[in-house]
């Protein structure tokens, strides 16, 4: 176009095009952290009540322990089944529904005149607490999408700390709360922290649509998804048969890991076959880097809580110490966690934590075979320093490789299966712990515990170092190499 024509439409202003909104909708922080912090306070809070759980109805520690098992089982199973109904319906609906279930079972719990429904209400506890988790990592990726940050740090390293947080105060908080109104209000407390959530949820949560079903190709939205109802109760009984029998292995219980095996076998055909599948196998098996991911997740955390289990156990009965004493000793190891995470949150990346990391959690389990009844108190503090730098690092790395690894279709789903690892872990170690220590927390069981728990770590370093695609995680596509 020339002549006048073109010179008007020069001088004409241009209309601008809508730069894009760079900033993360900070209003969902609030339900994002609250609702996610929700299980690890209640998976802390119940150690400082086991024992006056038993006392109250007459309970020995076997049957207590119950609260703590039913908890970790509902769980690991429950999160990764929300996180495909976050993934399909959106947080929303989920958020609400499950911290809802969790004042529910706040109040069942205050309320309940035996054991059994006690531990009813931690199951539900479980559940419950099982959407938020998904729903804030289905947030973040939503955020990051409409923003056009691919990279979002900062919430991620919200997300860690507020939880590492949070699972340090848990035991102080439950016990304060047991001093003010008895064990019950360890169930009680979670009624108002419910209604927080809620109330926030319902204010801020965005209203999303529900995705169309794969199944019907996407042609009616409308129809709701076809659950894998099959391919969820393999995975149930896979789980439960496997946590079961981590947590009292032995030759009479040879049942459990076989039940796990045919479990695993029939889900593996269950989900290969499904139009629809709960996991999709085929894509999990094309996705190397998420697979490494969660391996690298039952490595990290089955040293990280055989340590905080094991050492805890040992400061008490095999150097002697008091309760309170042990807890001082151990603070740092939780101040240094916090302050790892939060000083590298800061930078986008992956595998520079992970190697950190687990080269941290070498030196701690090498450290270990140096302590003895009559070390320094020095030695007894670095050591867990330690510890707490590699479990900062770890937990924040791991969190943000999935964030980047998973399809964002399936991000819900896929961060629930990360704390089903994380759970296996703690299971694990928990049979390392009752291995080592049949009788006691002993000098020679600790440094046994430690060589046990020094081949983990250097799995983890040794699945890390090569892995060179951690390093183009959470940079510019144009400074990767």
């Amino acid at each position: 176009m020339t002549g006048p024509a073109a010179l008007l439409a020069r001088l004409r202003p241009r209309r601008r095009q809508p730069a894009p909104d760079d900033g993360f909708n900070r209003r969902l922080i609030a339900p994002m952290v609250l609702g996610s912090v929700l299980n690890p306070i209640n998976s802390s809070m119940i150690a400082v009540a086991l024992v006056p759980v038993g006392a109250a109805f007459g309970a020995p520690p076997a049957e207590t322990a119950w609260l703590v098992t039913g908890l970790y089982l509902a769980t690991a199973i429950g999160q990764p089944v929300i996180g495909r109904l976050v993934d399909t319906h959106g947080p929303r609906r989920l958020y609400l529904a499950g911290t809802a279930l969790v004042g529910l079972a706040g109040l069942l719990g205050a309320l309940a005149p035996s054991l059994g429904l006690l531990i009813a209400a931690r199951v539900l506890l479980g559940l419950g607490t099982s959407a938020a988790y998904p729903a804030a990592m289905h947030l973040t990726r939503s955020e990051a999408e409409r923003t056009g940050r691919s990279s979002p740090t900062g919430v991620l390293t919200v997300l860690a700390v507020a939880n590492q947080t949070v699972a340090v105060v848990g035991p102080t908080l439950g016990g304060l709360l047991i001093g003010a109104g008895g064990w019950r209000t360890v169930f009680a407390v979670n009624v108002p922290l419910s209604l927080a959530c809620l109330a926030l949820g319902a204010a801020r949560l965005p209203v999303t649509a529900r995705r169309p079903d794969p199944a019907d190709g996407g042609e009616r939205p409308g129809r709701a998804e076809r659950l894998d109802h099959l391919g969820i109760a393999l995975f149930a009984v896979l789980l439960l048969a496997l946590m079961l029998f981590l947590m009292k292995p032995g030759p009479a219980r040879w049942y459990l890991p076989v039940l796990a095996l045919l479990a695993a076998v029939a889900f593996a055909l269950r989900e290969r076959r499904a139009r629809a599948p709960f996991i999709d196998l085929r894509a999990l098996a094309g996705n190397r880097p998420l697979i490494a991911t969660y391996l690298r997740q039952v490595l990290g955390y089955t040293a990280i809580y055989a340590f905080l289990y094991g050492y805890t156990q040992w400061l008490e009965e095999g150097r002697g110490l008091s309760a309170a004493t042990a807890g001082l000793v151990l603070l740092p190891l939780s101040l240094t966690a916090l302050a790892a995470a939060g000083a590298s949150g800061r930078s986008p990346g992956v595998r520079g934590k992970l190697l950190v990391g687990s080269a941290c959690q070498i030196a701690a389990c090498a450290a270990l075979l140096l302590v003895h009844a009559n070390s320094p108190g020095a030695l007894l503090i670095g050591v867990g320093v330690l510890a707490g730098v590699s479990q900062g690092l770890i937990g924040l790395g791991t969190q943000t490789a999935l964030y980047h690894q998973a399809d964002p279709a399936t991000i819900a789903s896929a961060a629930g299966l990360l704390r089903t690892f994380m759970y296996l872990g703690a299971m694990a170690a928990s049979a390392a712990n009752a291995a080592f220590f049949p009788h006691g927390a002993t000098t020679a069981g600790l440094h046994q515990l430690a060589l046990f728990m020094l081949g983990g770590a250097a799995l983890l370093f040794l699945l890390t170092v090569p892995d060179r695609s951690l390093g183009r995680l959470g940079t510019p596509p144009r400074q990767r190499k």
